[in-house]
Parts: C-alpha cells; sequence; structure tokens
C-alpha cells in the first residue's frame, strides 16, 4: 500500500523561501536567504572515503579495463554509459546496496526532516557523479539550468549533493547561482526561450522539469543581484538547494576525480496516489527516477552505446540493497 491515498494537490507547492522569517542558527538560515546551504560533516571521512571506494569498484565491475591510475583508460570504451561524462543513472545502479545506504545516512534523513518539517518523506532514486579529470574522448559544456518547470509554483523539489572528495577550486563541482529561486517566478512572467542546448527536452513533454537558460539568461539574474559561485567541499559535506535555482557543474580541472551521490527527498504528502504507485513498482524492477522524489516520475530506458542498448546492462544491482521498513517507506511501497 502506497502512503497517503489522498491527492493533496501537490502542484501549489510549499514555498520555504516564504517563511515567518524564524532565526534558526544554522544551514536552515543559509538555505532561506539563498536557495541553498551547505551541511558540514553530514557523514565522516573515513565513510566518504568507503563511499568512493564502493563507486571505483561500480566502474571496474563492467570489466571494461577501466583503471583510476592509468589516465589512458579514462575514455568512454572503458566505461559504462553515463549522462554529462560522469553522471550514472542507468545500469540499475540507483538501487545499489551502497547507494541505498547513503541514502539512509541518519544524518541525510534528518536534514531533509528539519527542513521539511516532517519524517514521513520519500526519495529519489537518483544517481551518482564520478566525473574524470582530463578525460581523452570528451565533449563538454556548461549548461546553466534549474529542475523545476515555471509551470509549478512554490518550492516543490530540494536536491541534495552529498560529496565523497576534496573539492576546490580547480576540481569538478556544483555551481549555483545563490538568491535566483527568489526570482524564478519574476524571470518567468516574460516568455523565455530555451537555450538551443544538445540537452534540451523534447517538445512533447507535458511538464518539462529541466528549463536550460542562455547567456543572456545567465546576465539577467546577476543584473538583480544574484552571484554565480562554484561550492568547495570536503568529504561528508552535503549540499541542498532549490529545484527552482540556477545550477550546473562545472568539469573538474585538477587532479581529483569527482565523487558524488545526488539525493533528494520531498514530503510524501505531495505526491499523488497513481505517483506513489508507480514509484513503488519502479523501486521493485530496480528502476531510476529523475531528481524528483514525487513526481515527474517516468521510465527512463536503457542506456544506449552505439544508438543500440548497451550489452552490458543490467536490470538489477550488482550488489542489492538490505531492504529495511525505512527503505520501504522511502521507496513508497510501505505507507507510514
Amino acid at each position: 500500500m502506497a502512503p497517503h491515498a489522498e491527492d493533496p494537490k501537490p502542484d501549489t507547492g510549499v514555498d520555504l523561501l516564504q517563511h515567518d522569517g524564524t532565526h534558526y542558527g544554522d544551514w536552515r538560515d543559509d538555505f532561506h536567504r539563498d536557495g541553498c546551504a551547505i551541511v558540514k560533516n553530514v557523514i565522516t571521512p573515513e565513510r566518504a572515503e568507503y563511499y568512493k571506494k564502493k563507486q571505483i569498484e561500480w566502474l571496474q565491475s563492467f570489466d571494461l579495463g577501466f583503471d583510476p591510475n592509468d589516465e589512458s583508460t579514462w575514455t568512454a570504451d572503458h566505461l559504462p554509459v553515463s549522462f554529462k561524462s560522469g553522471m550514472y543513472f542507468a545500469y540499475a545502479s540507483t538501487h545499489e546496496k551502497f547507494v541505498w545506504e547513503a541514502r539512509t545516512e541518519p544524518k541525510i534523513i534528518e536534514t531533509f526532516s528539519k527542513l521539511w518539517g516532517t519524517d514521513e518523506l520519500i526519495v529519489s532514486f537518483d544517481g551518482m557523479n564520478i566525473t574524470l579529470p582530463r578525460q581523452k574522448d570528451l565533449r563538454w559544456s556548461p549548461w546553466p539550468h534549474c529542475d523545476q518547470s515555471p509551470e509549478r509554483k512554490g518550492m516543490q523539489c530540494v536536491q541534495g549533493l552529498l560529496n565523497y572528495q576534496p573539492n576546490g577550486p580547480d576540481d569538478g563541482g556544483l555551481i549555483l547561482m545563490k538568491g535566483s529561486s527568489k526570482l524564478f517566478d519574476q524571470f518567468f512572467k516574460e516568455t523565455r526561450e530555451m537555450a538551443d542546448h544538445e540537452d534540451k527536452p523534447p517538445e512533447e513533454m507535458k511538464m518539462k522539469d529541466l528549463f536550460i537558460f542562455k547567456d543572456e539568461d545567465v546576465q539577467w539574474f546577476k543584473d538583480h543581484g544574484c552571484t554565480m559561485e562554484k561550492l568547495n567541499l570536503e568529504p561528508g559535506d552535503f549540499v541542498l538547494w532549490d529545484s527552482r535555482t540556477v545550477h550546473y557543474a562545472c568539469f573538474p580541472q585538477g587532479e581529483r576525480i569527482r565523487h558524488v551521490q545526488y539525493i533528494c527527498m520531498t514530503p510524501a504528502k505531495f505526491a499523488k496516489k497513481e505517483d506513489l504507485e508507480l514509484k513503488a513498482n519502479m523501486f521493485k524492477s530496480w528502476e531510476g527516477t529523475t531528481h524528483w522524489p514525487h513526481c515527474n516520475i517516468h521510465r527512463q530506458g536503457p542506456p544506449l552505446r552505439d544508438g543500440v542498448e548497451d550489452p552490458l546492462n543490467r536490470k538489477e544491482p550488482l550488489e542489492k540493497p538490505v531492504v529495511t521498513d525505512r527503505i520501504l517507506q522511502l521507496a513508497a511501497v510501505k505507507s507510514y
């Protein structure tokens, strides 16, 4: 049985940026001001090292010859298929045991509970990022975007990123336009054309929870007082941002491989009954979702190599998670 059988009109959202001015004395003050925040030391450096090791082992499990110590193997032929040369959503990877371990780290759940004011949460079946610096066959282009359609009103989704590797100015990482979420509705009052980018969603999508900004759009936000900042992180840091925030990942220029897990949670009450049922079924078949936990849930399709399904595709995780009641609640399989 999926949680919350009623349909609570999820598109109304709950705009926490219009809060009552409460001063929390923690990361929530940054979040309410900027639309983003860094929560320090959510996991220990030792746990971060464990997750980093598991990500490398996962890459090597395809037996394509990838060696993290040999840059000649840092090419697409030695790696499973990824999006933007490092974002992994396929191969049932979103349900690997170590991925679910990260989602259920106590301070991760506590952070989202504090933000939304409820423990009754559901989680996205989201991907990981393992980006290699100096990859030989890389095609990279910046893509400042937001992950919420202008048709949705209020803050409806908060994205998260758990960082495993030291991340300085020369390392790949997250770039955020601080304050841009507050200007979301103002920006879209005018008719806006999405940038003609290779990652532009197809026109037939009913709800495009992705908008890619042109250079002049980025300048508009800067002209309205926003600042574009690259976040530098330590292992174990967790970043939260309102999905209306302009953001993108920069490619690593230094020596370190980027190691990240994306984790997004929203209240279960935001979801419609049919979306919860679809989500529960996708958990049972080990399928991934978008960043959105409670809606915009649709099957992603197989990874494509040279235009056809990768023969190394997997229908289930290499190492299945230990399924607990908490995981079943987060996956919308079990009611609260």
